[in-house]
Parts: structure tokens; C-alpha cells; sequence
């Protein structure tokens, strides 16, 4: 069995797109490969595609893409721009993850736990930390704190930490990376 990478090819017209989306399936068969039909389609993606969609009375279509999920939107000023955010599927792998990370280490000390946590969370804000994607990796951040307090009242049978001092105890003593931006995709 032979495998293709996944790939996304854009055009201005439909028809240029319907073309070559038919050439592209015979030229696979060509090598002895062929399109997945379920993962392939074409949208209407771009500077109309709001427009042309409201009259229809429905939402332009995302797609997803090397683990975001790529949307039309604005930029502050009014101008069209694609937007990206971190894929829902790729997120919540991620956080079952982290579950069960989190549930191996238990026994370790909180230091251990804490770096090993920061070297994940410095990862995913390298590759995910991107233009518009703020409100994803602070999503992830809080959601790896949620499982840490959970898995730190987890180790007696009396409850360790209440919110707020479990919140005290990561702001002063053992902190997690703060969410970034590595990546500007517009300069």
C-alpha cells in the first residue's frame, strides 16, 4: 500500500478547481493511488465566500489542516483574512494526554510533574502558539492546570488543595509557561 501526504491546492475559480480535481484522480490512478473520498472536497473558501454563503443562508466552510482548523474572517480593520485556531480534535488528544501523564505521575514530587508539564506546554505553544491562536493555548494552559489540581487532590484521601490555593501555590512556587505567540503569520 503506498500513501500521499495530505495536501490543500487553492484557485480563484470553481471551474479551475473542478478541473483539476478531476485530472488529479486520474493522474493518481496513474501511480496506483487513489483519493480518499471522504477526506476530499472542495469548498468555497475566501474573500466571497461569506458573502456568497449568507445568501445561501448558511456559514462558509473551514477546513482543517495540519492540526488547525482554518476559517475567513476579519482583521481588525475591516479586511478580509484566514484565521486559524487549534483543530478540536488535536486539543482534546492532547488533554487525554496530559490525563493520563498526569495519572502515571502521580507518585512523583510536584517538582518533577511541574517541569515535566512545562516541557510539553513549551512544545505545543512552539508549534500551536501562532497568529490568532492565543485563545486556544490559554484554553490548553487552563485546562492542564484543571487536570493537575484534580490529580493533586487525587493522591490521600483528604482533599489537598481548594482553587485558590491551589492557584497561589502555581503562581508562587511552581509556576506553568505562560501561553505565547511564536509565530506571526501576517508580518
Amino acid at each position: 500500500m503506498v500513501y500521499a501526504d495530505d495536501f490543500v491546492v487553492t484557485f480563484q475559480y470553481k471551474s479551475d478547481a473542478e478541473w483539476f480535481y478531476e485530472h488529479l484522480k486520474h493522474r493518481m490512478e496513474y501511480f496506483g493511488l487513489s483519493l480518499e473520498e471522504e477526506k476530499s472536497r472542495l469548498i468555497e473558501f475566501g474573500r466571497y465566500a461569506k458573502a456568497r454563503c449568507q445568501k445561501l443562508g448558511k456559514k462558509p466552510e473551514t477546513f482543517t489542516f495540519l492540526g488547525f482548523t482554518h476559517y475567513c474572517s476579519q482583521s481588525r480593520n475591516g479586511r478580509f483574512r484566514v484565521k486559524r485556531k487549534t483543530s478540536k480534535k488535536k486539543f482534546a488528544k492532547k488533554c487525554r494526554e496530559i490525563n493520563l501523564l498526569l495519572a502515571r505521575m502521580r507518585t512523583h514530587s510536584l517538582k518533577e510533574i511541574i517541569t515535566k508539564l512545562n516541557q510539553i506546554l513549551t512544545g505545543y505553544y512552539h508549534y500551536y502558539g501562532i497568529t490568532d491562536n492565543s485563545k486556544s493555548i490559554t484554553a490548553f494552559r487552563y485546562n492542564i492546570m484543571k487536570s493537575l489540581f484534580y490529580c493533586l487532590n487525587r493522591r490521600s484521601q483528604k482533599k489537598s488543595y481548594n482553587w485558590i490555593r491551589f492557584l497561589n501555590m502555581m503562581n508562587n512556587s511552581y509556576p506553568l509557561v505562560r501561553p505565547r505567540i511564536y509565530v506571526s503569520v501576517y508580518e
